[in-house]
This record gives C-alpha cells, sequence and structure tokens, in this order.
C-alpha cells in the first residue's frame, strides 16, 4: 500500500480509502491511485486485513466423505450462505476418522476461522465444543451431537425409512431385506429403526437373514445384495440406506436378473432412467447446507453476553416412484 501512495503521491490513508470507495475522495485522486494499483498489481491482504478488524473471513466445512454426492449438495448449500455473508468456505474430509476430525477442527481453529459447520465421524463429540476450539462457534450437520450441546441440522432419517419401506409393503411385498450403514452410525441407526417400524405398523416383522448391516459403499453393497438375492427364499424387494447402498443393490439386480423392487434413502442421478421399480426417500440436500450455514451466520453475530440455546432443524423428506405406474 505504501508503494501505492508513493507512486500515486498520496498517503497510505487516501489508497486506503480510495479502495474502501469512500465519497471523500476526489475523482482525479481515485483515477490516480486506481492507475497505480494496477501498475503496481497491488492485492490487499484479505486475510491480514480481517483479522486486524475481527475475524477471518473464513468458515470451516468438515465433512465425513466427498465422493458421497450427499455431501457436495450439502457443500453447495453452506457456500450459498456462505457468498450472501461475504465469507469464504475452507473444505476438509474426515473419511469417517475421528482422529483426523479432531486434526482437521484444530487446524481450523488455529486459522482462526469465523465458525465450523460439521458432519460429526465419532461417537463422541466433546473435542468439537466451542470451549474446546479457543471460542469457535460450531454448528453439527446430518448428524446430532453426543456429549455436548449444539446447534443441529438432520433430516428426517426415521420418517423417510419408515415411508419408503411402507410403500414396499403397500405394493404386496413381505420380505424385504435391509441394506445398511454401519449401525453405529445416526443414519444407519435411525433408517433401521424406520425400516422396522413399517413392518411393525403392517403387523410383520423382519427376518434377521435377510437384514445386512455395516456397509459402506457401492461394492460392499452389490455383495450383499447378490448373496441375498442369490439364496433360497429370497427377499422380493430390498430397502437401502443410502445412495450408494442403492446402486450396489441395482448392480447386483441387473448381474443376477431378479425381478426384485428397490427402496432407497438418497435420490441420485438417473435413478428416473433405469427401467426399475425404485421407490426413494428424497429430500434437499442443498437445504440442509443452507440451514447450518444460516444457524452459524446466528452464532457467528450473537452477542456473547446472551448466548443462543442450541437448536435442532429437522429437513423432511418425500417418497419419490421411479419405474412405476404406482403413486
Amino acid at each position: 500500500m505504501r508503494d501505492v501512495a508513493a507512486r500515486a503521491d498520496v498517503s497510505a490513508m487516501t489508497v486506503s480509502r480510495v479502495l474502501k470507495d469512500d465519497p471523500r475522495v476526489s475523482e482525479t485522486t481515485r483515477e490516480r491511485v486506481l492507475s497505480a494499483v494496477d501498475a503496481l498489481g497491488y492485492r490487499r491482504n484479505e486475510t491480514a486485513r480481517r483479522l486486524r478488524v475481527g475475524g477471518s473471513g473464513m468458515i470451516g466445512l468438515v465433512v465425513t466423505n466427498l465422493a458421497n454426492p450427499f455431501y457436495s449438495r450439502l457443500a453447495l448449500g453452506v457456500q450459498e450462505v456462505a457468498d450472501e455473508h461475504g465469507l469464504g468456505v475452507l473444505l476438509g474430509n474426515t473419511a469417517e476418522k475421528a482422529d483426523r476430525e479432531r486434526g482437521l477442527v484444530e487446524d481450523l481453529a488455529s486459522r482462526q476461522v469465523d465458525g465450523m459447520i460439521v458432519v460429526p465421524a465419532g461417537g463422541s463429540h466433546r473435542h468439537l465444543t466451542p470451549a474446546a476450539l479457543r471460542g469457535t462457534p460450531i454448528v453439527l450437520a446430518s448428524r446430532p451431537p453426543a456429549g455436548m450441546d449444539a446447534d443441529c441440522v438432520l433430516v428426517d432419517d426415521f420418517g423417510g425409512a419408515e415411508a419408503a419401506t411402507g410403500r414396499l409393503i403397500e405394493d404386496g411385498h413381505r420380505r424385504i431385506g435391509f441394506l445398511g450403514n454401519p449401525p453405529a452410525l445416526y443414519t444407519g441407526a435411525e433408517r433401521f429403526r424406520g425400516y422396522w417400524a413399517a413392518h411393525e405398523a403392517a403387523g410383520l416383522e423382519p427376518e434377521d437373514r435377510h437384514i445386512r448391516r455395516g456397509l459402506t459403499d457401492v461394492a460392499t453393497a452389490e455383495r450383499a445384495a447378490r448373496t441375498l438375492l442369490g439364496g433360497d427364499d429370497a427377499p422380493t424387494a430390498l430397502f437401502c440406506t443410502n445412495n450408494r447402498l442403492t446402486q450396489g443393490a441395482i448392480r447386483a439386480v441387473r448381474t443376477l436378473e431378479v425381478p426384485v423392487s428397490l427402496a432407497g434413502f438418497d435420490d441420485f442421478d438417473l435413478a428416473d432412467v433405469l427401467g426399475l421399480p425404485l421407490t426413494i426417500a428424497s429430500y434437499d440436500a442443498d437445504e440442509i447446507g443452507r440451514r447450518a450455514g444460516r444457524m452459524l451466520i446466528d452464532r457467528i453475530k450473537a452477542d456473547p453476553a446472551a448466548p443462543l440455546p442450541a437448536r435442532r432443524s429437522v429437513v423432511p423428506t418425500e417418497v419419490i416412484r421411479y419405474g412405476t405406474d404406482r403413486p
């Protein structure tokens, strides 16, 4: 800035006023300063400026699996809100590893981000308290807090799973297999609970031999589905707890060429053109990010003398039917 001031023959304060569009600067002086800025290729150090006036102008977003399209949509929702408030977003991936999560959030806190949105990986979240992160405001997404109080944005995991499984039962299926992610995950537990509740409501009870839990990706789901569908008294339908597991089940059905109806959680690209009977518990993943972003902005702007109570927001689901005339 001093170099720009010297070239334009003005004070550094005048350069600062020009860059802030201060109306008190004359047009002649403004043009001279901007010409010097262009000639020298000057770029203001935005990080240093923000730290000086308070805040880094950045928020952190920590997710568990960037390979899952759900998290890219969530990130877009967060980015939308961040843009509205002139904030940048730093993104980190934990691969469902709690130790890596601790390292990432500690690193973000050391960079003095204005706040964080975290999809937590472990069973205890005490390391995510503002006290543990130098007062950094935090919001959790997709999974609720454990061992701490915090704002969180969730999906109606139970309701969506119950509704999608219920549609299969309404279609006449009585042997419905279950392909689920690890039961230790909140989403896995809630979606299994919804699957079971739909059976109970219909006076049915799922058979343990038709249930596979602890699946993590397309490949493990495909193997599990092939095992279930290749045995005696195989299920006539499958419920899958996320889009990757549904895609694995689709691969198995295509390979085995068996007439099986599928239901799953999370919509995905091309689901409508596969030509398979497919029931999806769908929701707006961008909205999860937007709600989490707005909650975080509220936290950042909150008066420390009047702290906000922990809040919870639940994004609703709807059942979508592909490849069938049934509503």
